[in-house]
């Protein structure tokens, strides 16, 4: 694979949306000095669009400007009210729909598992939203260990349902989590205010399970965006120290916006109109799987967002891929990190990069030849499972001879010091 592999221009992540932002832009800016101008420019104007939103205008009289000032608060509480009550009929839609999705798929040739027991249920985050989740647990209640699964950006924790047949196959309990914004959580569809915020409800969703299973291995999951999120909360001490490793899969570490000028401008933007989607993102997906049944599932799932990225979401995937890339060296938690090589949604040599320079002593990376952006839904997700489950497994059996050396040590270290005090 080739490190210049062609990638499409920014994307909404595991939707496969194509964000062709200021794309005329390219034709005008040619040099740093007209690109410094233009940014002035820019800064300039929403300066005084905002001066002009806080005062009315320049021309406006102190009459008018007084009869606007008692009008507008009324205006904005009934825009602001409809605009709530549009957002909360949404989520009571995608709710009971996420409440419909076939949690356990039927029977297909070289599946393997047996009964299970599952359930959704709602969390109440940090930030007092509810967010969906789902649990699927092995009905005999033997438990290896947990799987925490973070879905990755317009998608949604049903569509793991396979993935998580095939985990309690091994005796591994499941449990997953629809972010803001995204299947039947609280939230405008497809927006994303803060992906920190997702980091922070990720770490209390964590240790909601922890509390409930103690002493039971866990492991994260993340795919593309979620994957970003999954490697930032385990970055954190507390994070790491909860989860026996974690898993990746396409991870969001490099993203090409259409322009160098949009990472600039967009931080702008966001904050003036943060929920504005980019209209003029291609309406055709961008092939995420070779699997047209997937293809078709996927992009006509109602609870996948389809519609244009979002300002502010766009500006979050580029922030956290700069944080992340930007830290890659001090990644110390156990990790495997899986990726396509014909990948056009997220970089694969970004993947190549967090392997080769993660300070982690307990790493693994794994490249699928011609495999595209949605590894768990190409033809051979089977295998994909298998490669992920097998380093689990590998993770736990390390575990235990840790632990059992460092039980024998005590053993020894108690037996001399007895020794000495006879």
């Amino acid at each position: 694979m080739e490190r210049g592999a062609q990638m499409e221009e920014l994307t909404s992540g595991a939707s496969g949306r194509i964000i062709p932002v200021f794309r005329n832009i390219r034709r005008s800016v040619s040099s740093p000095a007209s690109l410094l101008r233009v940014l002035l420019f820019l800064h300039s104007f929403v300066l005084w669009f905002l001066l002009f939103l806080r005062r009315g205008g320049p021309f406006t009289s102190k009459t008018a400007s007084a009869a606007a000032s008692a009008a507008s608060p009324r205006r904005r509480t009934c825009v602001g009210r409809w605009s709530r009550a549009a957002e909360e009929e949404d989520v009571r839609r995608r709710r009971e729909l996420a409440e419909e999705v076939v949690m356990v798929p039927p029977v297909e040739e070289g599946d393997e598992g047996g009964a299970c027991r599952w359930e959704t249920f709602v969390f109440m985050g940090p930030r007092r939203s509810t967010l969906f989740c789902r649990s699927w647990l092995p009905a005999s209640g033997d438990l290896r260990a947990i799987v925490v699964i973070i879905h990755g950006l317009n998608e949604h924790s049903g569509r793991y349902s396979h993935f998580a047949k095939q985990l309690m196959a091994c005796n591994f309990g499941v449990y997953a989590m629809d972010w803001i914004g995204h299947g039947g959580s609280d939230g405008l569809h497809g927006y994303v205010p803060s992906l920190d915020y997702v980091v922070e409800d990720t770490g209390k969703f964590l240790e909601k399970i922890k509390s409930e299973y103690p002493g039971v291995p866990c492991f994260m999951f993340g795919h593309s965006t979620g994957g970003a999120v999954v490697l930032k909360a385990a970055s954190y001490p507390h994070i790491e120290a909860m989860v026996e490793g974690i898993i990746l899969t396409s991870p969001a570490l490099r993203v090409k916006p259409a322009h160098p000028i949009v990472g600039v401008v967009a931080p702008i933007v966001s904050l003036v109109l943060p929920k504005l989607q980019f209209k003029g993102a291609n309406k055709r997906g961008i092939p995420v799987s070779r699997d047209p049944a997937a293809l078709l599932a996927k992009y006509s799932d109602p609870l996948v967002y389809t519609g244009p990225i979002r300002v502010r979401t766009g500006h979050e995937i580029l922030r956290i891929s700069s944080y992340l890339l930007q830290n890659m060296k001090h990644v110390t938690v156990p990790f495997l990190v899986l990726h396509g090589t014909a990948d056009r949604v997220t970089d694969p040599m970004a993947t190549q990069d967090l392997y080769n320079v993660a300070a982690s002593t307990q790493k693994d990376i794994k490249l699928y030849e011609g495999f595209l952006h949605d590894l768990l839904f190409e033809p051979e997700r089977n295998e994909v499972g298998a490669d992920i489950i097998g380093w689990m497994l590998r993770r736990l059996e390390q575990q235990n001879l840790s632990f059992a050396e460092s039980y024998e040590r005590q053993k020894t270290g108690q037996r001399h010091a007895w020794l000495t005090v006879v």
